[in-house]
């Protein structure tokens, strides 16, 4: 298995794991994911194995210490210097589950965050999840403002 950093090329590929992973409320489209690769495709940490991506973390900079929804479609809020890494995505095919693949790429975009000078790492995620981010050194902040696709979202926060 490999880890690298997206390219336009991994478009398609990039969205039918999202879309295998994420409710259809939840899930970014083929054209959010466009525009995050057009502007920060360096922030998509991919693992393949034989060429086929079967998981990727993703997300952006940002000054602010939680997400907001609009971060999830506007990649024009991405700050190249940001104190902050958000992770909008942790995506891994279903059949390569529980093999620790998210784990390493939660841990590879961390060290580029801390080689970068970032303050840490900020994610939402579903109350079910909160025991599995902790497990990386993530606090649970509480109820987050996002409503993202409907759903109650934890705030989530690695600081360095």
């Amino acid at each position: 298995m490999q880890i690298r950093t997206a390219r336009m090329a991994d478009l398609d590929a990039l969205a039918a794991v999202e879309a295998t992973c994420f409710p259809a409320a939840e899930a970014a489209d083929r054209e959010t994911l466009a525009g995050r690769l057009w502007v920060y495709p360096e922030h998509f940490w991919l693992l393949e194995e034989d060429g086929r991506i079967v998981s990727f973390v993703n997300g952006m900079a940002t000054d602010e210490p939680t997400i907001r929804d609009e971060m999830f479609a506007d990649p024009s809020l991405h700050r190249p210097d940001g104190a902050w890494q958000a992770i909008f995505g942790v995506n891994t095919l279903p059949e390569y589950r529980r093999r620790g693949l998210a784990g390493l790429l939660l841990r590879e975009a961390e060290r580029d965050a801390r080689a970068a000078g970032r303050k840490g790492c900020i994610l939402t995620c579903k109350d079910r999840l909160i025991h599995y981010y902790e497990g990386f050194g993530y606090r649970d902040q509480g109820v987050s403002a996002s409503v993202h696709g409907g759903a109650v979202w934890y705030d989530m926060t690695l600081r360095f």
